[in-house]
């Protein structure tokens, strides 16, 4: 190699050498402009904010306000306006841990081509928030809001603003209530709840809770009450199908004429033992099947029921433009345990067993008398002045409840019958006579009138338990 060659290739030796010491000085100066950080980058107050719009991925939103919040894309649509105040609420003071200053490569922190982009305006001032990669290190997100730097956020915006559209609406609300002081069923049940204290249709003071005809009433079950009403809080209203429905979307969910409508009048008392905080209110919620698939149901036969995973269903509170889908479950929860026979108290007889002070028996043709002496918090039971265990009739007294209602006149022989006296103000004295009906059933029939059929195996059970007594 010739004398002057050996000089350029030594020449484009240093060189490349002096360029690379001249980048690395470059990054030790970039290096020194990194520095830790506890300051606030960006105060903006969600009062004066006039636009709010946002797109991460292929999702894009955008909303303005006039004197409410609006979608931009439909006005009609209900905004959650908490929802949007909880998005601007981290930018009234978006505080950072770190700082890179005078940056000159935004691609290493993902911000050339960032995960979301917010836009905020205000009357007077327009800002664009820059959301970058989550460094794992450091267990925060790089973001930019537009002053050349790069910082590590404090809060990770795209925890709140990785949204759908759903998260945004207004939904609709089942208010949190004490109790129900009405109930109005109307479609597939009509009649009324109401509650009442100190009832004189009430076995109990438990019963609380009655169907209203007129001045008569009949007693409900109250957990049976509030488990129903605890199902129509629980009901979850998620998943919208429409938010702004026409009388003619109505009939295509089958609200147009709902399958079960009901009204609740409701207390809410937060300090019961404040009578002046007790506050009022009322809401009404319709469920129906889809029309289509209800008319394919129409083929199942009395002894079938639908698969509840295989319903659509619908529900609408009060005269709310917004449409839900609900689940299967709950709809059939809803439909058919809203009935006077659901509601009931399921025993066929729902007094408790301690008010009993005499129990006057009729079995196979003999009479038998059981009386009972309280004393204290302790009950002797006696037969023919003899003291006498009670536990196994108590236990299938107990266990006599109604396999349906259907009110069958009595027509087989009669099993056992019973006349209780009580220590009730309301039923001092109640008669039962229970009918063999076919092989497994027997009529109950209460002062005269059938009330239900009851499980002859239960019947049995109480027959054998008075036999015990009886025969002893």
């Amino acid at each position: 190699m010739s004398r002057s060659k050996k000089i350029y290739a030594l020449l484009g030796v240093l060189l490349v050498v002096c360029v690379a010491t001249f980048s690395v000085s470059r990054y030790e100066e970039h290096k020194e402009k990194i520095k830790d950080s506890d300051e606030v980058v960006l105060k903006i107050s969600g009062e004066d904010v006039t636009a709010l719009s946002w797109e991460y991925g292929s999702e894009a939103f955008s909303f303005h306000k006039d004197e409410k919040w609006l979608y931009d894309k439909d006005q009609a649509f209900p905004v959650d306006e908490e929802k949007i105040a909880d998005l601007l609420e981290q930018f009234e003071e978006l505080g950072v841990s770190f700082a890179i200053e005078e940056v000159e490569d935004y691609g290493q922190y993902g911000l050339e081509a960032p995960s979301c982009t917010i836009r905020i305006e205000t009357a007077d001032k327009q800002f664009e928030i820059l959301v970058g990669d989550y460094s794992d290190m450091d267990g925060e997100r790089y973001v930019s809001v537009g002053d050349g730097n790069v910082y590590l956020a404090k809060e990770d915006p795209m925890d709140d603003f990785q949204l759908q559209l759903s998260d945004l609406i207004l939904q609709d609300q089942i208010p949190t209530f004490d109790r129900a002081d009405e109930i109005q069923f109307a479609g597939a049940e009509n009649y009324c709840v109401v509650h009442e204290e100190n009832s004189h249709a009430a076995y109990s003071d438990d019963d609380v809770y009655f169907v209203k005809k007129g001045q008569e009433r009949q007693v409900l079950d109250t957990d049976n009450v509030q488990d129903y009403l605890q199902t129509v809080k629980d009901l979850s209203l998620q998943d919208y199908v429409t938010y702004n429905a026409s009388d003619k979307e109505l009939s295509s969910y089958g609200l147009d004429d709902p399958e079960l409508r009901i009204a609740v009048q409701y207390t809410v008392q937060e300090d019961k033992d404040k009578e002046q905080q007790k506050e009022t209110g009322s809401f009404t919620l319709s469920i129906a099947q889809d029309p289509k698939e209800k008319k394919k149901a129409a083929k199942f036969s009395d002894d079938e029921s639908e698969d509840a995973e295989k319903i659509t269903a619908y529900a609408r509170v009060g005269d709310s433009g917004i449409i839900y889908e609900i689940n299967g479950e709950d709809y059939q929860a809803l439909l058919m345990t809203a009935s006077y026979d659901m509601l009931r108290h399921q025993e066929v007889l729902p007094v408790a067993f301690e008010d009993i002070d005499q129990i006057d028996i009729t079995l196979e043709g003999k009479k038998h008398r059981l009386t009972s002496n309280k004393k204290k918090k302790k009950t002797i039971w006696r037969y023919n002045d003899k003291e006498v265990k009670i536990d196994e009739l108590r236990r299938a007294f107990t266990n006599l409840e109604a396999a349906d209602f259907k009110k069958d006149q009595p027509e087989g022989k009669e099993e056992i019958g019973l006349t209780l006296y009580l220590d009730n103000e309301n039923y001092p004295k109640i008669q039962m006579k229970l009918y063999r009906d076919g092989g497994s059933l027997c009529v109950a029939v209460v002062n005269g009138e059938p009330v239900a059929h009851v499980d002859r195996s239960d019947v049995v059970d109480l027959v054998e338990a008075v036999q015990a007594i009886v025969l002893e």
